[in-house]
């Protein structure tokens, strides 16, 4: 990653899409246009305007469940879901395409040094994690995209600030 020669920014990124568009408020470091792009704002316009009420539902469910509990009810299976806890054929899906072998599998945060190592590490697995295994910081979420962007295209590599050179060497990388 490049270090910004000017300094960062704020601006609207404006979408088509009705009702009032997500704003982004966080400085706009080099590069960070190539994750924030009109489409993937769009994108996140639309998840707000379809899931943000129930979202907000949900948390203060939430909420209000951790009240219960932390005042001593007992916590229960939900009653509307006892048809599936009572159902013997019922079974959870198998494992997706490429997570069917994990027995050599890896987590790790998706700064750019980071990601390099686990694609590097000979693991079957590499979760790409971007919230435990990092401070989720604006910075650091939107240049672990950055990392896994580049990485994705083959154009992955990192000058250490004592001078030192990573670059992803394997023949067979994880899957992320």
């Amino acid at each position: 990653m490049t270090t910004p020669t000017a300094p960062p920014t704020t601006a609207p990124i404006q979408t088509t899409q009705q009702g009032p568009a997500i704003e982004v408020t966080g400085p706009l470091r080099d590069r960070y246009d190539e994750i924030l792009t009109p489409e993937a704002i769009a994108f996140l316009t639309e998840l707000h305007h379809r899931f943000a009420s129930r979202r907000h539902d949900r948390l203060a469910d939430r909420m209000r469940r951790r009240f219960e509990i932390g005042n001593g009810h007992d916590p229960r299976f939900r009653d509307d879901t006892a048809h599936i806890r009572e159902d013997r054929d019922w079974r959870v899906a198998g494992a997706g395409p490429g997570l069917e072998d994990r027995r050599v599998e890896i987590t790790g945060p998706t700064d750019p040094k980071m990601t390099i190592n686990a694609l590097n590490s000979g693991a079957r697995v590499w979760l790409a994690d971007q919230e435990d295994a990092t401070s989720p910081t604006w910075k650091n979420v939107i240049e672990g995209q950055l990392s896994l962007h580049d990485a994705i295209r083959g154009e992955l590599s990192f000058t250490s600030p004592e001078g030192k050179e990573y670059h992803v060497t394997a023949e067979r990388t994880p899957r992320s």
